[in-house]
């Protein structure tokens, strides 16, 4: 089997500590499978390929007390307006940053939004 571009990069897959599958999102939400596919498709949440079967998953930190984490869409958003791909999009959010502390996928589960979303906005300049 050859690699494509949508293969995960090893080095992105072992900064994520943990991911959910499509389904177990839906399960989460308490939503179709078809939702998560179009939060996917809308760019809310971010799909990746992993595994022997290639299954799309999520971050699971990116879900958290039954919804998506507060303020991840609209840095995911301001992120893609920068010129980020997923993968990019990715390291960003679980590579640490001693200025926040920790990552900016900690800080957005532990409401710090702000935080992340101004880090991602001076990405632009």
């Amino acid at each position: 089997m050859t690699e494509t571009q949508s293969s995960i990069d090893p080095r992105i897959d072992a900064l994520v500590p943990s991911w959910l599958t499509l389904p177990d999102i839906a399960e989460e939400l308490g939503v179709e499978v078809t939702r998560v596919r179009q939060l996917v498709k809308d760019g809310q949440l971010i799909a990746v390929r992993r595994g022997e079967n290639r299954v799309l998953q999520v971050p699971a930190a990116f879900i958290g007390g039954g919804k998506i984490v507060k303020g991840l869409s609209g840095t995911l958003t301001l992120l893609k307006d920068d010129g980020f791909t997923d993968e990019e999009m990715l390291e960003w959010l679980f590579t640490p940053d001693d200025s926040l502390p920790g990552t900016p996928a900690q800080a957005l589960r532990e409401n710090r939004g702000t935080e992340v979303k101004r880090r991602a906005q001076a990405l632009a300049v």
